[in-house]
């Protein structure tokens, strides 16, 4: 009597032994997913501040993109259900705040972009966590990890654009030298430039605080294009390290 077929694994194993997680391979479309969204974000948070006229509608929809920027983080990252809870409750106070400084004017538009820094600027070490474990659960460079390491780079872009825009609404004197006014499209477009070490010198940081992160963004830019992105961009879909199971023909 023949005996029935065994069901077949769980995992599925090579020959030398080597076993990839069946949860780890289900759970990429969807990470795959999260992390374009978390680009198609931040790309349109980048589109409304550079665009859309000044106005309160503007900065109301700004702060919402803001806090959907940090709760698709969290997510695409797979931070624990409670941290992510905690994030929403932070992003829905953030957004009321704005809320009632555009109804009201009690609260600054200062306030409100330090408020929508703080929001964008969880969102980098965030994802730099996600990928980094990503990484070592796959062992490959996959095409998410490109689109988390973009996301990334554009919310430093912002992060700075908000640190500006709240510096020069807050301080004693304004952000930009020859009287030029600190607009968030000014924002963005002068702290775009300057991560990418563009540097058109048409909008010049004025005080020496301005100067000095001017300076760190343009480092921060520099360092993580020609590492990080760069890095990752020529190691796509190949193994993060070599298999070491494996010994050469006549190694004992």
């Amino acid at each position: 009597m023949m005996l029935a077929p065994m069901p077949t694994a769980v995992a599925s194993s090579s020959s030398d032994g080597a076993a990839e997680p069946a949860a780890t391979a289900a759970g990429l479309p969807r990470r795959r997913q999260r992390y374009a969204l978390l680009l198609a974000n931040s790309l349109v948070l980048l589109f409304v501040q550079g665009v859309a006229p000044p106005s309160d509608t503007q900065r109301l929809v700004v702060t919402v993109l803001a806090a959907t920027s940090l709760l698709l983080a969290l997510r695409a990252a797979g931070v624990k259900r409670p941290v992510r809870e905690l994030a929403a409750v932070l992003g829905v106070i953030v957004v009321l705040l704005c809320i009632i400084s555009v109804a009201t004017g009690g609260i600054g538009e200062g306030i409100t972009r330090l408020m929508n820094a703080a929001l964008v600027g969880l969102g980098p070490p965030v994802i730099a966590l996600g990928i980094v474990r990503d990484l070592r659960e796959t062992q490959h460079v996959r095409l998410e990890a490109l689109a988390g390491v973009l996301s990334l780079y554009l919310l430093l872009g912002m992060l700075f654009a908000f640190l500006y825009g709240a510096i020069d609404k807050l301080g004693g004197e304004p952000f930009f030298a020859g009287g030029d006014t600190a607009t968030v499209a000014h924002c963005v477009y002068f702290s775009f430039t300057t991560l990418t070490t563009v540097g058109y010198g048409d909008f010049v940081a004025q005080s020496d605080l301005g100067h000095t992160l001017a300076v760190f963004e343009a480092l921060l830019g520099q360092i993580y294009l020609v590492t990080v992105v760069s890095l990752i961009v020529t190691n796509i879909r190949r193994p993060v390290r070599p298999d070491r199971t494996t010994t050469p023909e006549g190694t004992p």
